[in-house]
């Protein structure tokens, strides 16, 4: 319990912070270190006109949480200083991209609100890298190493002791572009040649060891076909491209931190004094707790079916959680809350669920759905049915009314009925009252079970002028609890899942001695019917509404004019908190 309060003051605490440094952000008194570069930048020769900034994911997979927080720095420096940013896809290995995730990432772009300027690919660039890479060649700083991947690992060195020079470094100019022509006509298996940087297999950064430029594969890309045998590394890749397009800022996750010393020097080799020299800067890489967010472990997930696709709602993907229903909003929300920062750290999930709760709590309908039913019969009931207004949502007062039908048999939630409870039982019991959401109150009198002792159904009685709303003095009687309900005859069934955390653990790929599949929860679905209102007939798929009393649910993808899905997003409160207090 302490723990879950603890949860909710943090993430109250860090909103507040965040929508502080946002006024302040206004007034030009507060700034992530980020926007503290170009600030600095733009006081040292910059201008705004020069400003540029990109996104750049490989496509070789679906964009997960962490992803967010590099979609929301650029676009959003982009918009606060109304400069370009280009979405640019790393496409040099075509082993493992596809179209596929090229749509996907675009898709989960523009879901979050952001508009790039222009859509680019690394493959745009193969011929004026490949002229580049001849310059280097003729110049003497690269030349092609017929060593095998074994060979060139045991020469390069530790962090601690110096490199050995490959026996083909001194290869003559005119024997590199004769082998590296034949690379690029695809004269050569894979794996008997590649294209080293000629720089210093002394160096302290282990990097700067002569890297790799280009390989030989023999594959067919995604959309220059079978046109290169030769691909160019991410190093070679990134800063040269960043130049063509006039990138001012490359910001990069923590991991690439080591990698700008090279990226410096490929950029040393080819920029224009006259033209903008793009900058790499780095920021902390978020954790999601109770999860992973490596795109190769995520790609394990799918390949070994331990999830329903890269957009399983238990997947920490982007299009993942909007299938679960969670909104681009909460998303930012979260992502504003972390911050930007130069040091990694796990993020409890629970903040993300209560930017999703904070959120969905402004904009979604409440409507009536029962899902562990327990049939009530109310024995005075008299009339066939009649329609109850009920209130769609009492956070916005534009979103009006809608009826509900009421009528003599009823579900309720089953563990809303007790035979006999103690004086903290606020919901129904024999003898005892509770209103019913919308309807009147009621008093259980009797129960009927079957030969194993399990209650069948609730019988009950009800106060006919105690109809909320009507103003009647019966109606203004106050009674503890109030239940959720739906009309027997007029439910509609609905498949229901029910998700979880995909992981018992809260960081599952950091135990050396297991492997992350270890930790999967084996409870992280359930799939159950539930028995909902019949307003919901005509929900959409993505339509995301509270079923009142028990959390927020969105229309599945799966939903067909025959069978409502719901997936469930996030409950009312942070119930795995307290499941890991009692543990």
């Amino acid at each position: 319990m302490l723990r879950c309060l603890m949860g909710i003051y943090l993430a109250i605490f860090f909103t507040f912070v965040s929508s502080k440094d946002e006024y302040m952000n206004e007034v030009g008194e507060s700034l992530n270190f980020i926007e503290h570069i170009v600030e600095e930048d733009l006081r040292n020769g910059y201008t705004k006109a020069e400003l540029r900034f990109r996104f750049p994911p490989e496509p070789n997979g679906y964009l997960h949480i962490g992803h967010a927080s590099s979609i929301c720095l650029n676009f959003g420096l982009g918009l606060r200083y109304n400069a370009p940013v280009n979405l640019r896809f790393d496409d040099t290995n075509p082993a493992k991209e596809e179209q596929e995730y090229v749509d996907a990432i675009k898709k989960d772009v523009e879901w979050l609100g952001y508009t790039w300027d222009t859509e680019r690919y690394a493959s745009d660039y193969f011929q004026q890298l490949y002229d580049w890479a001849v310059l280097l060649i003729k110049e003497g700083k690269a030349y092609v190493d017929s060593q095998s991947s074994e060979e060139m690992a045991k020469q390069k060195g530790t962090p601690t002791e110096a490199g050995i020079d490959s026996p083909f470094r001194n290869r003559t100019v005119e024997e590199n572009l004769t082998l590296f022509e034949g690379m690029r006509r695809g004269d050569y298996e894979e794996g008997t040649h590649v294209l080293r940087a000629k720089i210093d297999m002394k160096s302290s950064n282990m990097l700067m060891r002569d890297p790799i430029m280009y390989r030989v594969l023999h594959k067919s890309h995604h959309r220059t076909n079978t046109d290169w045998c030769i691909y160019p590394m991410y190093d070679w890749t990134h800063g040269e491209s960043d130049y063509i397009e006039q990138v001012s800022h490359s910001l990069c996750t923590l991991e690439f931190a080591m990698h700008r010393e090279l990226y410096d020097w490929f950029l040393d080799q080819v920029t224009d004094p006259k033209k903008l020299r793009p900058k790499q800067r780095e920021f902390a890489r978020r954790n999601l707790s109770h999860t992973v967010v490596s795109k190769r472990k995520l790609l394990q997930l799918v390949e070994q079916n331990a999830v329903n696709g890269w957009d399983d709602p238990r997947m920490p993907t982007i299009s993942g959680l909007r299938r679960r229903g969670f909104t681009p909003e909460s998303i930012k929300n979260f992502v504003n809350t972390i911050g930007i920062a130069k040091r990694e750290n796990l993020i409890d999930v629970s903040l993300l669920e209560f930017h999703a709760r904070e959120h969905l709590n402004k904009i979604a309908p409440r409507v009536m759905g029962v899902l562990n039913p327990l049939k009530l019969v109310i024995l005075n009931y008299e009339g066939e049915e009649e329609w109850l207004e009920a209130e769609n949502n009492p956070e916005d007062e534009t979103a009006g009314f809608r009826k509900v039908p009421f009528s003599r048999e009823l579900y309720i939630e089953q563990e809303d009925f007790k035979e006999e409870a103690n004086r903290k039982f606020f919901r129904l019991k024999l003898g005892g009252e509770v209103r019913l959401k919308n309807g009147y109150i009621i008093k259980a009198e009797s129960c009927t079970k079957d030969t194993e002792g399990n209650i069948l159904e609730v019988l009950c009685t009800y106060d006919p002028k105690s109809k909320s709303g009507s103003g009647t003095e019966e109606s203004l009687r106050k009674v503890k609890g109030t239940l959720h309900w739906v009309s027997i005859k007029h439910a509609v069934e609905a498949e229901v899942r029910l998700y979880d955390r995909l992981f018992t653990d809260e960081s599952p790929d950091t135990h050396k001695d297991k492997d992350f599949m270890e930790f999967i929860n084996p409870e992280s679905l359930k799939v159950i019917t539930g028995y909902l209102e019949p307003s919901l007939k005509s929900a959409q798929v993505g339509d995301r509404v509270q079923f009142q009393r028990l959390g927020y649910f969105c229309v599945d993808p799966d939903t067909t004019s025959e069978k409502l899905v719901f997936n469930r997003t996030v409950g009312l409160r942070d119930v795995w908190a307290k499941i890991q207090q009692r543990d």
